[in-house]
């Protein structure tokens, strides 16, 4: 094959590489977006209730349970941790607005 060949079908492979990362990332834009809204749901539950905005029991519980899913998946579970970290802080922060 010709230079010219293979760099058209690297140029080929890269574009749908990069759809299919496209794709994946609206659904995760999209999964987030349903995650949050189940959160707010609890968050407005709990206001109602006089409940705290955090679980420590069950961020603990969450924590080691995608760890666990990053495992399986092949994916760092350092990075799992990471993102699940910050959601669970942003959860917790729309939480405490929720409760003023």
């Amino acid at each position: 094959m010709s230079d010219q060949t293979n760099a058209t079908r690297a140029a080929d492979i890269l574009r749908d590489h990069r759809a299919s990362i496209d794709r994946l990332d609206a659904l995760l834009v999209y999964t987030l977006a349903e995650r949050f809204k189940q959160t707010q749901a609890v968050g407005r539950l709990k206001a109602a209730h006089d409940l705290p905005p955090s679980d420590p029991a069950r961020e603990a519980h969450q924590m080691a349970r995608l760890e666990q899913l990053a495992r399986e998946a092949d994916l760092d579970p350092a990075l799992a941790k990471k993102f699940l970290t910050f959601i669970i802080s942003e959860v917790i922060r729309h939480h405490e607005k929720l409760q003023k």
